[in-house]
């Protein structure tokens, strides 16, 4: 399908255009010839290559066990083998003693992707398994494209059904009677806009709800206490929710309360001292959201009852329930906290035992249980799975993440400073490196996304250990257009206050530097998708603080995408860049847009990766960007582009393939740095 060029409002020629001309023969031998140039820049490091795969590869433990998750009369777990690029998954029937013990004598192989991908790109949209245990509904994506095909497995014969419906989203919610499937439709913009209703032993699906409106998304899942199923509708700024009795899915879905531009909420029903009742988190009362509980039989904004208070240095998050306890998901001081509330008792913090982590309600397993999972980790320290006893508040630690070889959390360090942006704004940083390495200027590796309220919080990874071992430092930028220090962080980095992620990340990297961490010629800078504006945008801003940036499915064409309304997600995205349409918008986003804002000057060397099949970021972003760079740039610093043919947003679906994308990464920084 071809692309027309849009009409701007500074009548200005894309000379690139022709780039987004997607399937012709001269995009795809453009593309094809991109990636030959870049392995032939890269030749050199095939061997290192190898052996950083190699490297990574041998401290996973190729072949795992999940932790079972109990439900109903069974344990529902996944397991990896040394060679597969995607997890089984298994179910066995839940021992008497009540443990996770897992019986693989009579464990039942459920769904094996590895069969299914046949080689190819392969994700798995939904894995729901119907309220009898009988049957598996799963939706598969081929391409990278994110759409869906729908498929029901029964499960005591193995036999498969096909649904026979197009452009689905991938989501499958099962009613109560195990018969009834709910699933979203997506439209030509790529947005979910359909509910239907379908029931088994039929061909057809009865349309429940449409969502005309193109900033609204639609979704639908089944509530904590699975008696009631949840449409949500939401845009960047404004949600709406209609729930409808798991029990009695034929019924009409019921409005709990109308949307009204700027009111967010989202609701859930479960438990509270004993009695049946609807929670709901909202932002009526302040940006930060307050909790306010609702009879059962009347959801509606008039009985919405306070339980918390807004609090302004307090960000609301979010809420898990069950019988036993209230569970608060905050944040506070940029960190995650978890603040249990069981029932009849005091409430109380969940402690930790790092100052800068990530951590959030992993499974609150079965309604009833007395225990519940978090994921905990930290820049130094594997993810870690703790059962945490409701009433108590005692933690057990079930599974930690296995690092095979030689590995101790204690020889890194891993600290949280502070950087002054231009306004006085301090801004958070989020750093790891081995404890020989702080106090020397060293290399380092700088990360940055701050958009739509996302927070970064430090994760552990396998593969950024060859980095550390190396005398690398790696360091998080928590800039405002993020979520980290609540809403308010947000919305100084958005909309009219974008420039504020920008400034907010090269005062970070001139504190780092200032501060005797690295160097400019030792910086290399990195994000992906809005993430890949950020760098983008500082790239044309202070290039020679940079030694390389590396851009993944990178949002630089922002101008141009934000134009056109047929694209994907455009529209939905208004409310998080403006509307270009509007003259002062489009001169704003003209300010600050990567693409735009190519100079002749020296750049550092930069490494952009796009997907041919990118439904959110379009290959061609990435591949204008580079061709523009490539006429303007007055230095001969390595410019790179790899567009992965098979792939979308998230890149290459299996586990291996991920592993060789990510040393090819670091052969390029080794390569720009100087180093092996």
């Amino acid at each position: 399908m071809s692309h027309a060029p849009i009409a701007r409002a500074d009548n200005a020629a894309d000379p690139y255009c022709w780039l987004e001309n997607r399937d012709s023969a001269e995009v795809l031998d453009h593309l094809k010839a991109e990636n030959a140039y870049l392995e032939q820049q890269l030749s050199e490091q095939l061997t290192l290559r190898e052996s950083l795969f190699e490297e990574i590869k041998g401290r996973i433990r190729e072949t795992d066990l999940s932790l079972p998750s109990p439900w109903g009369p069974y344990l529902y777990y996944q397991r990896t083998v040394a060679g597969d690029e995607y997890p089984r998954h298994y179910r066995c029937r839940k021992p008497a003693d009540g443990t996770l013990n897992v019986d693989e004598h009579s464990e039942q192989l459920l769904l094996d992707p590895n069969a299914l991908a046949e080689g190819g790109f392969l994700s798995l949209g939904a894995f729901s398994i119907s309220p009898d245990h009988q049957r598996l509904a799963y939706s598969l994506d081929t391409c990278g494209e994110e759409t869906y095909q729908l498929f029901v497995k029964e499960l005591a014969d193995d036999s498969l059904i096909e649904l026979p419906f197009a452009d689905c989203d991938g989501s499958m919610t099962w009613a109560n009677d195990s018969q009834t499937l709910f699933f979203g439709e997506l439209d030509d913009t790529h947005r979910p806009h359909k509910l239907y209703r379908h029931t088994l032993g039929t061909d057809a699906a009865e349309l429940v709800f449409n969502e005309p409106d193109g900033r609204f998304f639609l979704s639908c899942y089944r509530s904590s206490s699975e008696r009631q199923l949840i449409l949500q509708l939401g845009s960047k700024t404004t949600s709406e929710t209609w729930v409808l009795d798991a029990a009695t899915p034929q019924d009409s879905f019921s409005c709990v309360a109308p949307r009204e531009d700027g009111h967010e909420y989202d609701i859930d029903h479960g438990m509270l001292d004993g009695q049946w009742c609807w929670l709901i988190r909202s932002n009526q009362d302040g940006i930060n959201f307050a909790l306010f509980s609702a009879p059962a039989t009347s959801p509606g904004r008039q009985y919405w009852h306070l339980l918390r208070a807004h609090d302004p240095q307090v960000m609301l998050e979010g809420v898990s329930l069950n019988q036993q306890a209230l569970v608060l998901s905050l944040r506070e001081n940029g960190l995650p906290i978890i603040e249990v509330q069981p029932q009849g008792q005091m409430a109380y913090r969940v402690q930790l035992p790092d100052a800068a982590y990530s951590l959030y309600v992993q499974d609150s397993l079965e309604f009833d249980s007395t225990v519940i999972r978090l994921r905990y980790e930290a820049l130094n320290r594997p993810a870690q799975v703790r059962q945490l006893e409701l009433a108590s508040g005692a933690q057990q630690v079930l599974k930690q993440t296995p690092v095979l070889g030689p590995f101790d959390a204690d020889s890194y360090v891993s600290q949280r400073v502070w950087a002054t942006a231009a306004d006085g704004t301090q801004v958070p940083i989020s750093l790891v490196a081995r404890r020989d390495v702080l106090g020397s200027s060293a290399p380092l590796y700088l990360y940055g996304y701050g958009a739509y309220g996302e927070s970064l919080d430090p994760w552990f990874s396998h593969a950024r250990l060859s980095l550390l071992e190396r005398g690398f430092v790696f360091a998080i930028a928590h800039v405002r257009g993020g979520g980290e220090l609540g809403e308010a962080w947000y919305r100084a980095g958005k909309l009219q206050h974008k420039h504020n992620s920008f400034s907010d990340f090269i005062a970070c990297a001139e504190h780092l530097i200032n501060s005797g961490y690295t160097q400019a010629e030792q910086l290399v800078i990195s994000g992906g998708s809005a993430g890949g504006l950020l760098i983008g945008a500082v790239l044309n801003q202070r290039p020679e603080l940079f030694a390389a940036a590396i851009a993944e499915v990178p949002f630089v064409d922002v101008l141009n995408t934000m134009q056109n309304p047929d694209l994907p997600l455009t529209v939905t995205e208004y409310d998080e860049w403006g509307d270009p349409s509007e003259p002062e918008v489009f001169e704003r986003i003209k300010s600050y847009a990567p693409y735009e804002n190519i100079q002749a000057q020296a750049y550092p060397a930069i490494l952009a990766v796009a997907g041919y099949n990118d439904s959110r970021v379009q290959y061609w972003e990435a591949a204008k960007w580079v061709a523009k760079l490539r006429a303007h740039k007055t230095d001969s610093h390595l410019l790179l582009l790899k567009t992965d043919l098979d792939a979308g947003h998230g890149g290459m679906s299996g586990r291996y393939q991920a592993l060789k994308d990510i040393a090819l990464e670091y052969a390029f920084i080794f390569k720009v740095l100087g180093l092996h």
